[in-house]
Protein backbone atom coordinates (compact mmCIF):
# COMPACT_ATOMS: atom_id res chain seq x y z
CA UNK A 1 0.00 0.00 0.00
CA UNK A 2 1.54 3.36 -0.62
CA UNK A 3 2.13 5.68 1.86
CA UNK A 4 0.98 9.02 2.07
CA UNK A 5 2.88 12.18 0.70
CA UNK A 6 3.07 13.29 4.41
CA UNK A 7 6.72 14.80 5.94
CA UNK A 8 8.38 14.48 8.99
CA UNK A 9 10.83 17.49 10.84
CA UNK A 10 13.30 17.50 13.41
CA UNK A 11 14.76 20.71 14.13
CA UNK A 12 16.14 22.78 16.96
CA UNK A 13 18.85 24.59 18.18
CA UNK A 14 22.62 23.58 17.29
CA UNK A 15 23.86 20.80 19.28
CA UNK A 16 20.71 19.26 20.53
CA UNK A 17 21.14 16.05 18.88
CA UNK A 18 18.81 16.34 15.16
CA UNK A 19 21.29 13.98 13.22
CA UNK A 20 21.44 11.16 15.64
CA UNK A 21 17.79 11.44 16.23
CA UNK A 22 16.90 11.52 12.62
CA UNK A 23 19.05 8.57 11.81
CA UNK A 24 17.13 6.77 14.41
CA UNK A 25 14.06 7.66 13.28
CA UNK A 26 14.85 6.65 9.82
CA UNK A 27 15.67 2.86 10.72
CA UNK A 28 12.62 2.39 12.53
CA UNK A 29 10.03 3.52 9.92
CA UNK A 30 11.70 3.71 6.50
CA UNK A 31 12.63 7.25 6.08
CA UNK A 32 15.26 9.15 4.07
CA UNK A 33 16.87 12.21 5.34
CA UNK A 34 16.59 15.70 3.80
CA UNK A 35 19.32 17.87 5.70
CA UNK A 36 17.93 20.98 6.21
CA UNK A 37 21.60 22.95 7.13
CA UNK A 38 22.67 25.84 5.32
CA UNK A 39 26.37 25.06 5.19
CA UNK A 40 26.26 21.30 5.46
CA UNK A 41 25.02 21.55 1.70
CA UNK A 42 28.64 23.36 0.77
CA UNK A 43 31.40 20.09 -0.37
CA UNK A 44 34.35 20.15 1.74
CA UNK A 45 32.74 21.94 4.97
CA UNK A 46 32.38 19.11 7.24
CA UNK A 47 33.96 19.60 10.93
CA UNK A 48 32.69 22.99 11.24
CA UNK A 49 28.92 21.81 10.04
CA UNK A 50 29.06 18.92 12.51
CA UNK A 51 28.03 17.07 9.10
CA UNK A 52 27.12 13.39 9.40
CA UNK A 53 29.85 11.04 8.79
CA UNK A 54 29.24 7.53 6.56
CA UNK A 55 29.54 5.84 10.48
CA UNK A 56 26.60 8.02 11.84
CA UNK A 57 24.44 7.35 8.87
CA UNK A 58 24.04 4.27 9.38
CA UNK A 59 23.09 3.21 6.37
CA UNK A 60 20.45 5.73 5.87
CA UNK A 61 20.18 7.73 2.59
CA UNK A 62 21.09 11.42 3.41
CA UNK A 63 19.75 14.19 0.80
CA UNK A 64 21.26 17.63 -0.06
CA UNK A 65 24.24 17.17 1.90
CA UNK A 66 27.92 18.18 -0.60
CA UNK A 67 25.97 19.94 -3.24
CA UNK A 68 27.49 22.92 -3.51
CA UNK A 69 30.77 23.91 -4.07
CA UNK A 70 31.90 26.41 -0.81
CA UNK A 71 32.60 29.13 -3.74
CA UNK A 72 29.06 29.24 -4.57
CA UNK A 73 26.34 31.33 -3.56
CA UNK A 74 23.28 29.42 -2.83
CA UNK A 75 19.81 30.56 -2.26
CA UNK A 76 16.53 29.04 -0.18
CA UNK A 77 14.64 29.37 -3.37
CA UNK A 78 17.63 26.90 -5.20
CA UNK A 79 18.01 24.83 -1.87
CA UNK A 80 13.65 24.56 -1.74
CA UNK A 81 13.63 23.25 -5.49
CA UNK A 82 16.18 20.60 -5.11
CA UNK A 83 14.71 20.00 -1.71
CA UNK A 84 11.39 19.38 -3.13
CA UNK A 85 12.92 16.97 -5.61
CA UNK A 86 14.23 15.04 -3.32
CA UNK A 87 11.20 14.24 -1.52
CA UNK A 88 9.26 13.33 -4.67
CA UNK A 89 11.74 10.95 -5.07
CA UNK A 90 11.61 9.78 -1.68
CA UNK A 91 7.87 9.56 -1.97
CA UNK A 92 8.09 7.71 -5.27
CA UNK A 93 10.19 4.65 -3.38
CA UNK A 94 7.28 4.42 -1.21
CA UNK A 95 9.45 5.95 2.06
CA UNK A 96 9.09 9.13 4.11
CA UNK A 97 11.20 12.38 3.77
CA UNK A 98 12.53 13.21 7.50
CA UNK A 99 13.50 16.42 7.17
CA UNK A 100 16.15 17.48 9.73
CA UNK A 101 18.24 20.66 9.91
CA UNK A 102 18.04 23.60 11.97
CA UNK A 103 17.98 26.33 9.39
CA UNK A 104 14.42 27.43 10.08
CA UNK A 105 13.88 29.53 7.07
CA UNK A 106 15.22 26.61 4.73
CA UNK A 107 12.18 24.44 6.26
CA UNK A 108 9.50 26.82 6.56
CA UNK A 109 10.34 27.91 2.99
CA UNK A 110 9.91 23.96 1.60
CA UNK A 111 6.63 23.14 3.96
CA UNK A 112 4.54 26.27 2.99
CA UNK A 113 5.21 26.15 -0.89
CA UNK A 114 5.60 30.08 -0.86
CA UNK A 115 6.89 31.97 -3.59
CA UNK A 116 9.98 34.05 -3.64
CA UNK A 117 10.47 37.67 -3.80
CA UNK A 118 11.61 38.68 -7.05
CA UNK A 119 15.10 40.49 -7.24
CA UNK A 120 17.20 42.67 -9.38
CA UNK A 121 18.44 40.44 -12.26
CA UNK A 122 20.86 43.22 -13.53
CA UNK A 123 23.15 43.15 -10.25
CA UNK A 124 23.93 46.82 -10.26
CA UNK A 125 21.51 47.79 -7.03
CA UNK A 126 23.14 44.69 -5.01
CA UNK A 127 26.41 45.19 -5.75
CA UNK A 128 25.93 49.00 -4.66
CA UNK A 129 24.11 47.83 -1.30
CA UNK A 130 27.24 45.28 -1.40
CA UNK A 131 30.23 48.03 -1.09
CA UNK A 132 27.98 50.07 1.21
CA UNK A 133 27.66 46.90 3.64
CA UNK A 134 31.73 46.85 3.14
CA UNK A 135 31.78 50.30 4.30
CA UNK A 136 29.37 50.50 7.10
CA UNK A 137 29.74 47.19 8.44
CA UNK A 138 27.01 44.30 9.34
CA UNK A 139 25.87 46.12 12.49
CA UNK A 140 25.43 49.26 10.81
CA UNK A 141 24.08 47.65 7.78
CA UNK A 142 21.72 45.70 10.10
CA UNK A 143 20.43 48.44 11.93
CA UNK A 144 19.83 50.57 8.39
CA UNK A 145 17.27 47.20 7.50
CA UNK A 146 15.78 47.65 10.90
CA UNK A 147 14.71 50.83 10.37
CA UNK A 148 12.50 49.23 7.33
CA UNK A 149 12.41 45.10 8.29
CA UNK A 150 12.53 45.21 11.84
CA UNK A 151 11.27 41.31 12.02
CA UNK A 152 13.90 40.14 9.17
CA UNK A 153 16.49 42.14 10.78
CA UNK A 154 16.15 40.05 14.17
CA UNK A 155 16.33 36.82 12.73
CA UNK A 156 19.79 37.76 10.91
CA UNK A 157 23.12 38.28 12.39
CA UNK A 158 25.56 41.26 11.04
CA UNK A 159 27.61 38.96 9.64
CA UNK A 160 24.90 37.59 7.22
CA UNK A 161 26.12 39.71 4.00
CA UNK A 162 24.08 37.73 1.53
CA UNK A 163 20.80 37.55 3.38
CA UNK A 164 20.94 41.35 4.80
CA UNK A 165 21.90 43.05 1.12
CA UNK A 166 18.94 40.69 -0.49
CA UNK A 167 16.48 42.15 1.88
CA UNK A 168 17.24 45.70 1.62
CA UNK A 169 17.47 45.20 -2.17
CA UNK A 170 13.74 43.74 -2.02
CA UNK A 171 12.45 46.12 -0.37
CA UNK A 172 14.50 48.77 -2.31
CA UNK A 173 12.95 47.43 -5.72
CA UNK A 174 9.66 46.44 -4.72
CA UNK A 175 8.34 48.73 -1.55
CA UNK A 176 7.50 45.60 0.12
CA UNK A 177 9.45 43.90 2.94
CA UNK A 178 10.85 40.23 2.57
CA UNK A 179 8.67 39.73 5.82
CA UNK A 180 5.40 41.83 4.17
CA UNK A 181 6.07 38.93 1.26
CA UNK A 182 6.17 35.89 3.29
CA UNK A 183 3.43 37.52 5.18
CA UNK A 184 1.19 37.85 2.27
CA UNK A 185 2.12 34.52 0.90
CA UNK A 186 1.02 32.27 3.95
CA UNK A 187 -2.50 31.91 2.53
CA UNK A 188 -0.91 29.08 0.26
CA UNK A 189 -1.56 25.56 1.45
CA UNK A 190 1.40 23.98 2.17
CA UNK A 191 3.17 21.72 -0.11
CA UNK A 192 2.54 18.63 1.99
CA UNK A 193 0.95 17.83 5.59
CA UNK A 194 3.56 17.89 8.32
CA UNK A 195 4.09 16.57 11.68
CA UNK A 196 7.18 18.42 13.27
CA UNK A 197 9.08 18.01 16.39
CA UNK A 198 12.01 20.50 18.00
CA UNK A 199 14.54 19.45 19.93
CA UNK A 200 16.28 21.31 22.96
CA UNK A 201 17.50 21.13 26.74
CA UNK A 202 15.01 21.64 29.78
CA UNK A 203 17.95 23.86 30.83
CA UNK A 204 19.62 26.79 29.29
CA UNK A 205 23.22 26.15 30.42
CA UNK A 206 23.11 22.37 29.64
CA UNK A 207 22.44 23.52 26.16
CA UNK A 208 25.24 25.97 26.33
CA UNK A 209 27.47 23.45 27.68
CA UNK A 210 26.40 21.28 24.58
CA UNK A 211 27.95 23.40 22.56
CA UNK A 212 30.67 24.08 24.34
CA UNK A 213 31.76 20.65 24.42
CA UNK A 214 31.10 20.23 21.02
CA UNK A 215 33.33 23.37 19.39
CA UNK A 216 36.01 21.87 21.71
CA UNK A 217 35.57 18.28 19.86
CA UNK A 218 35.62 20.19 16.67
CA UNK A 219 39.01 21.51 17.08
CA UNK A 220 40.52 18.68 18.69
CA UNK A 221 39.65 16.68 15.41
CA UNK A 222 41.11 19.52 12.97
CA UNK A 223 38.61 22.33 12.33
CA UNK A 224 41.64 25.02 11.91
CA UNK A 225 43.10 22.40 9.69
CA UNK A 226 39.97 21.68 7.47
CA UNK A 227 39.88 25.84 6.83
CA UNK A 228 43.42 26.42 6.07
CA UNK A 229 43.06 23.56 3.02
CA UNK A 230 39.62 25.09 1.73
CA UNK A 231 41.38 28.43 1.57
CA UNK A 232 45.23 27.36 0.53
CA UNK A 233 44.45 24.10 -1.41
CA UNK A 234 41.04 24.97 -3.15
CA UNK A 235 41.85 28.78 -3.06
CA UNK A 236 38.21 29.55 -1.18
CA UNK A 237 38.09 33.52 -0.16
CA UNK A 238 37.44 34.21 2.99
CA UNK A 239 34.97 36.45 1.15
CA UNK A 240 32.47 33.65 0.48
CA UNK A 241 29.02 32.66 1.73
CA UNK A 242 30.45 29.39 3.10
CA UNK A 243 33.60 31.09 5.05
CA UNK A 244 30.69 33.34 6.38
CA UNK A 245 30.09 30.72 8.78
CA UNK A 246 29.96 30.23 12.72
CA UNK A 247 33.57 28.11 12.84
CA UNK A 248 35.19 29.00 9.54
CA UNK A 249 34.96 32.41 10.17
CA UNK A 250 36.93 32.54 13.40
CA UNK A 251 39.15 29.96 11.96
CA UNK A 252 39.97 32.41 9.08
CA UNK A 253 40.35 35.03 11.62
CA UNK A 254 43.14 33.10 13.25
CA UNK A 255 44.56 31.41 10.56
CA UNK A 256 45.44 35.21 9.19
CA UNK A 257 46.82 36.01 12.67
CA UNK A 258 44.42 38.18 14.07
CA UNK A 259 43.70 36.59 17.06
CA UNK A 260 45.59 33.28 18.85
CA UNK A 261 43.74 29.75 18.69
CA UNK A 262 42.50 30.16 22.01
CA UNK A 263 40.42 33.27 21.22
CA UNK A 264 38.84 32.14 18.04
CA UNK A 265 37.18 29.08 20.35
CA UNK A 266 36.15 31.26 22.37
CA UNK A 267 34.29 33.65 19.89
CA UNK A 268 32.91 30.42 18.30
CA UNK A 269 31.42 29.07 21.29
CA UNK A 270 29.70 32.54 22.35
CA UNK A 271 28.63 33.02 18.30
CA UNK A 272 27.32 29.51 18.39
CA UNK A 273 25.57 30.26 22.04
CA UNK A 274 24.01 33.13 19.99
CA UNK A 275 23.13 31.41 17.28
CA UNK A 276 21.17 28.53 19.55
CA UNK A 277 19.00 31.65 20.74
CA UNK A 278 17.79 33.09 17.33
CA UNK A 279 16.94 29.88 16.48
CA UNK A 280 14.99 29.09 19.56
CA UNK A 281 13.24 32.68 18.63
CA UNK A 282 12.57 31.25 15.10
CA UNK A 283 11.04 28.03 16.57
CA UNK A 284 9.01 29.51 18.87
CA UNK A 285 6.73 31.08 16.15
CA UNK A 286 5.53 27.56 15.61
CA UNK A 287 2.34 27.01 17.54
CA UNK A 288 2.02 23.21 15.93
CA UNK A 289 5.95 22.03 17.22
CA UNK A 290 5.97 18.87 19.26
CA UNK A 291 9.03 20.13 21.43
CA UNK A 292 11.36 17.17 23.07
CA UNK A 293 13.64 18.46 25.81
CA UNK A 294 16.69 16.50 26.87
CA UNK A 295 17.97 16.65 30.96
CA UNK A 296 21.69 16.89 30.28
CA UNK A 297 22.52 14.33 26.78
CA UNK A 298 20.49 13.90 23.91
CA UNK A 299 18.85 10.14 23.61
CA UNK A 300 18.30 9.22 20.24
CA UNK A 301 15.99 6.14 21.01
CA UNK A 302 13.99 7.19 23.41
CA UNK A 303 13.27 10.48 21.06
CA UNK A 304 12.45 8.23 18.21
CA UNK A 305 10.14 6.20 20.08
CA UNK A 306 8.11 9.48 21.48
CA UNK A 307 8.20 10.86 17.94
CA UNK A 308 6.76 7.57 16.85
CA UNK A 309 4.41 7.39 19.92
CA UNK A 310 3.68 11.08 18.48
CA UNK A 311 2.54 10.22 14.64
CA UNK A 312 0.33 6.65 16.18
CA UNK A 313 -1.74 8.71 18.51
CA UNK A 314 -2.47 11.59 16.33
CA UNK A 315 -3.01 8.86 13.33
CA UNK A 316 -0.53 11.20 11.16
CA UNK A 317 0.95 8.07 10.02
CA UNK A 318 -0.60 4.06 10.49
CA UNK A 319 2.81 1.79 11.08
Amino acid sequence: MKKPEKVIVISGPTATGKTALGVELCLRIGGEVISADSMQLYRGLNIGTAKATEEEMRGVPHHMLDVAEPDEDFSVSRWVDMAADCAGKIFAHGRIPVIVGGTGLYIDSLLSGRSFASADMDGALRARLSSEYDEQGGDAFRERLRRVDPRRAELLHPADKKRLVRAMEVYLLTGETITAHDERTKALPPRWPSSRFALSFANRQALYARIDARVDQMLAIGLFGEVEQLMRERKISPESSSMQAIGYKEAVEYLEGRCTAAEAAERIKLASRRYSKRQLTWLRRDAGLEWILWDSAPDPCAGALRVIQTLKHSNFFNF
